[in-house]
């Protein structure tokens, strides 16, 4: 039951929704009472009275003789995370209401707020009203949260690892059911068999035990003539690491800085090792490689962070008026944001190198300092554009095994998770997933995936019972919960892999994250592509007009880098200008994919045009109920497309049978048909919610339109949510 602020009902005894469901491993460690949780709704206050907890793993809100939900909302329950759950690692930024001035809250306070309310990286916002609570109580939970969400942690002390040590005697569950997990030289042999790659690489066990370096893989592919004591001269850096082999030979690879030097002679020594080691992949005429530098040439991560930072201040909406007012200048502050423009940017560079592999037959060497953050992101890319295993479920699991887990990116600092820097902090693996969305949204039958299915990927960044995403590399992981952490008489942590989707969602719900219109084989017929228009500007890209490219920032351009000067830290930028040609071999490759049918087992390319960078609602809106269409959208129509399928498929098991006596057939005829619930657009995470019949339109930013009579008769020209 909904109670507005300032009627106070007090909590009777506990009832049956007061108790928080608990992980083996969670510890309670601060609560508060007649805590109300507000439901902010056509600019009125109400809200549910109930307890406020806080564990070592998360923060729940329990609300007084709660209704358990009908059998529809249940369908997409998360069995991890509850709907008033919040990970202490999903917590963002958390804010303070004082006389109703909103202040961020941290560190020890001297006065404690009569409003809490909490930014979660996942987008949603709560606000708990602590106006009723015992004051004592009040300082607990406010303290209690700033400290556990806020203060550094130690990689130990992160709750992974209490709920792997009492889970330690569950049975173990295989990994490898739902992906290629690349811990072992046998699934290394079989990707090189898998893309024809075996015969000018090799799989490698120079780094087993971490002996040459603790930033690489114990496996890894290399060129088949590199030698190995070449591989631990530079403690694994400047050596082309293999990431996939192209139908025609052509390889894409990545490597990693050597350390920058100052004496003479160490450049020297460093000057003819580089030259030795490109030999094995550039041996012109018979094998040509192009580079790539991604730290010079190419985004940063404090670029990505700060687009980042503005970008999401777009979704974390307090009220329905804050919502309006936002929505006057809503492209403005996404342009201004930058993050749609870094999304084309990353797509763009990946149809460079795309080009390069196919059109030009050269092997790619992608450079980045470390290469384990946009050279991560870039090879991902090109492998999903290209080969259509990493379209699949299974495929795109295990590339997200190889490239980013296997690979090293930093998770652990770039999510920020043990809160020690935030200088570390960046989306890579955020930007990574959206980019993906845009190719499944442009081209959604090559994906047998769903964008549920990458939104809740995004989500299981922040749930600390899997080990997926909590490790900076496999060395950090294999040293800390590995065989030779543990007591030889212990067993080991027994960890869950995110690929399990079983352990958060039921049966039903996982239909959600497999796309029933996945295209198995190629089609024939032309595949149609008319653009999808939304009523709501909010689905929308930028405006719809051709950006501008400056000549050093060209739509396609082709930079050629010096190998050699880049891995010894001298970085040469503009030095030599795109020619027309090969800016024209570019448009044409471009252009002359897009002019055809798509093969959706094919090479796959996205549409690069400004508009065609979109907003991926799902993610970023499904917590907005403005921003919803009640009874529309792509999931509305999945929906009634899921209905057939099923349908379908009993009737041809009715055909198949051949056994069913008339009187049934005519039983079954007569039963109703199969209805589905008036669903959002924003399904399955917002629910069909109450909205204003209009939107609250805030006056001062609407002047140009004259007064409220000129607004009234010009209502019908805008949208009206209602109607939608």
């Amino acid at each position: 039951m909904l109670y507005p602020l300032g009627l106070r009902k007090l909590p009777e005894s506990p009832g049956p929704g007061t108790h928080p469901s608990s992980f083996r491993g969670e510890q309670l460690l601060c609560e508060a009472n007649t805590v109300l949780k507000c439901v902010q709704e056509d600019s009125c206050q109400r809200g549910i009275y109930g307890r406020l907890v806080c564990t070592d793993f998360k923060i729940a809100f329990l609300g007084d003789n709660e209704s358990a939900p009908d059998n529809d909302e249940m369908q997409f329950k998360n069995k991890v995370i509850g709907e008033n759950d919040i990970t202490l690692h999903c917590v963002d930024q958390i804010y303070g209401v004082f006389d109703e001035k909103k202040k961020t809250l941290f560190g020890q306070l001297k006065k404690y707020p009569e409003k809490l309310v909490i930014h979660c990286k996942d987008l949603r916002v709560f606000h708990f009203c602590l106006r009723y609570t015992k004051e004592e109580e009040v300082k607990r939970i406010v303290s209690g949260i700033i400290h556990h969400t806020q203060a550094p942690k130690l990689l130990k002390r992160l709750f992974l690892f209490s709920y792997a040590t009492a889970a330690r005697n569950n049975p173990a569950t295989d990994p490898k059911k739902h992906a290629i997990m690349f811990d072992t030289l046998q699934d290394w042999f079989r990707e090189l068999e898998r893309t024809k790659g075996n015969m000018k690489y090799k799989a490698v066990s120079v780094n087993e035990g971490y002996k040459v370096c603790e930033r690489l893989p114990a496996y890894f592919v290399v060129p088949a003539p590199l030698l190995e004591e070449d591989i631990a001269f530079f403690q694994g850096r400047g050596i082309p690491i293999w990431c996939w082999s192209c139908h025609n030979g052509c390889a894409l690879l990545k490597m990693s800085a050597l350390p920058k030097e100052q004496d003479d002679g160490m450049l020297q020594i460093q000057k003819n090792f580089v030259d030795r080691i490109y030999k094995t992949v550039h041996r012109p005429p018979y094998e040509t490689a192009k580079t790539e530098d991604l730290s010079s040439n190419f985004l940063s991560l404090q670029e990505i962070q700060m687009a980042y930072s503005k970008f999401k201040q777009l979704f974390l909406i307090d009220n329905s008026t804050e919502f309006w007012d936002t929505d006057i200048k809503w492209f403005s502050l996404l342009e201004s944001s930058s993050w749609l423009d870094i999304i084309r940017r990353c797509l763009k560079k990946a149809v460079e190198i795309i080009e390069c592999l196919e059109a030009q037959n050269m092997n790619v060497l992608l450079l980045e300092d470390h290469a384990s953050d946009l050279c991560c992101l870039i090879s991902s890319l090109v492998q999903v554009m290209m080969d259509p295993h990493c379209r699949t479920i299974f495929g795109f699991q295990s590339l997200v095994q190889k490239e980013w887990i296997m690979g090293g990116h930093c998770f652990l600092d770039r999510c920020n998770h043990l809160r020690q820097s935030d200088k570390e902090e960046a989306p890579v693996f955020l930007l990574f997933l959206d980019c993906v969305w845009q190719l499944v949204h442009q081209h959604p039958p090559a994906f047998e995936f769903t964008e549920t299915y990458l939104t809740v990927l995004s989500d299981s960044l922040y749930i600390p019972i899997f080990s997926t995403f909590f490790f900076n590399s496999p060395h950090q992981k294999d040293t800390n919960v590995g065989r030779e952490s543990q007591d030889s008489q212990s067993k080991p942590l027994n960890l869950l892999t995110v690929w399990d989707w079983s352990v958060q969602f039921e049966p039903k719900a996982q239909t959600l994250l497999t796309n029933p219109l996945y295209v198995e084989k190629p089609k024939l017929e032309k595949a149609q592509r008319k653009g999808t228009h939304f009523k709501h500007q909010r689905q929308l890209s930028l405006p719809l007009t051709q950006s501008k490219s400056s000549p050093k920032r060209g739509f396609f351009r082709e930079e050629t880098d010096h190998l050699i000067k880049n891995l010894l830290g001298k970085r040469i930028s503009k030095l030599i200008n795109s020619s027309e040609e090969l800016q024209d071999g570019f448009r044409e490759f471009y252009d002359g994919w897009h002019s055809r049918p798509p093969s959706y087992q094919g090479l796959l390319l996205p549409h690069l045009e400004g508009p065609e960078i979109k907003v991926w609602a799902q993610r970023y809106l499904r917590w907005i109920p403005e921003a919803q269409i009640l009874g529309g959208g792509g999931v509305a129509t999945m929906s009634k497309l899921l209905e057939m399928m099923e349908e379908v498929q009993r009737l041809q098991e009715k055909i198949e049978a051949r056994h069913h006596s008339q009187e049934a057939l005519q039983a079954e005829a007569a039963s109703p048909p199969r209805t589905s619930g008036r669903l959002s657009s924003l399904f399955p995470f917002a629910l069909l919610q109450r909205h204003p019949s209009k939107p609250v339109l805030p006056t001062s930013g609407w002047k140009a339109l004259g007064d409220e009579d000129d607004l009234a008769k010009r209502e019908d020209e805008f949208v009206d949510l209602g109607d939608v």
